[in-house]
């Protein structure tokens, strides 16, 4: 399984660089502006050689002309290099070429035999991995995406967050559902995660609030899209920022650091966490209660052929926890996504006690 001491990096890790590779001039003046801004953490410059588009006649990148300017970016400023493969051949061809990291498109992590595709050709190599978020919102393709890889001996794998897309209504481009990388996260701890916060907010003035939003949920690095003229840049113009916007924004930031050697801190830490881990078995303990009564009110369902869903009764149910939770100080969203699980395996309980 991946772990974040095996990648030739420390965390958090910055990756910067254009969308599109677009000419060797553009590639190479980018990466040595990025060089020349000798930000310590800022480690890899990366470049789509192949842009998988949504409609056709549009800029689908330069292709393997452009691994040889990423090459060269290497020689010359000793940044570690990064694209983007969608399939074998892809693979093989940067290989060929040296590029250090890959990373897998949303479209490409969507399609398991795409990914297993990439998979096989890159078993029996460690090269870096980085999987982005699928299309939707959905964690067990994302996990499947990884797994495909490390199933193959990969060690060097990494996930990144670019949000999903959505059918409007939001500020940024795609939609962060925070939630889908903290849940990444906490089943698999040691996958290292990486926010793509071009993508997300899809325009320049949203890119630093989401950069600090990433870090502040102890996200591992971000990957910054970085262009030396972005309004005229052949693919995603809005949300690429010069080299010299990139280095305010940077260090604009605010990097959270590791628990240091304050006892004092280190003891009322503990304590406050004694705390809240009673909580939560307390919490355990009363959905167990509460899922005894739910079995019973299945049981008396099953007697009378009662449907396990009332509609009426689960909208009722939902505007009274809520409107408790307001008057508490609770967020409605979050007490509303808790009590629809609750409800959700109360009706597959009830359910299941009515097939017996």
């Amino acid at each position: 399984m991946p772990n974040k001491e095996k990648w030739p990096w420390a965390w958090p890790v910055l990756i910067a660089g254009p969308c599109s590779a677009e000419s060797r001039n553009q590639v190479m003046e980018t990466a040595k502006a990025i060089k020349a801004l000798n930000i310590p953490r800022l480690k890899i410059f990366r470049a789509g050689i192949w842009k998988p588009r949504t409609r056709p006649n549009t800029f689908e990148g330069i292709g393997v002309e452009g691994l040889s300017w990423l090459s060269e970016v290497k020689s010359e400023t000793g940044l570690l290099v990064a694209t983007e493969v969608a399939n074998s051949k892809h693979v093989e061809q940067a290989l060929k070429y040296g590029i250090d990291i890959l990373w897998i498109g949303a479209r490409t992590t969507s399609g398991p035999f795409a990914v297993q595709e990439i998979a096989d050709a890159l078993s029996g190599t460690n090269i870096p991995v980085l999987v982005k978020n699928p299309v939707g919102p959905d964690l067990a393709t994302w996990i499947g995406a990884i797994e495909r890889l490390t199933h193959v001996g990969l060690t060097q794998v990494a996930a990144i967050h670019r949000g999903f897309t959505h059918l409007g209504g939001i500020t940024y481009r795609n939609d962060p559902v925070w939630k889908m990388a903290i849940d990444l996260k906490s089943k698999m701890p040691d996958l290292p995660i990486i926010c793509d916060p071009s993508h997300i907010a899809g325009k320049r003035n949203l890119i630093a609030q989401v950069c600090q939003k990433a870090l502040d949920i102890d996200l591992d690095g971000l990957m910054i899209e970085t262009h030396l003229d972005p309004d005229h840049a052949l693919s995603d113009s809005e949300q690429q920022i010069t080299p010299h916007t990139l280095k305010d924004l940077i260090n604009n930031l605010s990097f959270k650091k590791e628990l240091g050697g304050d006892a004092h801190f280190s003891a009322e830490l503990d304590q406050l966490r004694a705390q809240i881990d009673r909580l939560d078995r307390e919490l355990i303990e009363c959905l167990s209660m509460r899922q005894k009564i739910v079995e019973k009110i299945g049981q008396q369902k099953k007697l009378k052929n009662i449907t396990a869903l009332q509609k009426s009764r689960m909208m009722e149910l939902m505007k009274e926890r809520i409107d408790l939770a307001k008057k508490l100080g609770l967020s409605e969203e979050y007490i509303e996504d808790i009590f629809q699980s609750i409800h959700a395996e109360s009706v597959r309980l009830q359910t299941e006690i009515m097939k017996k």
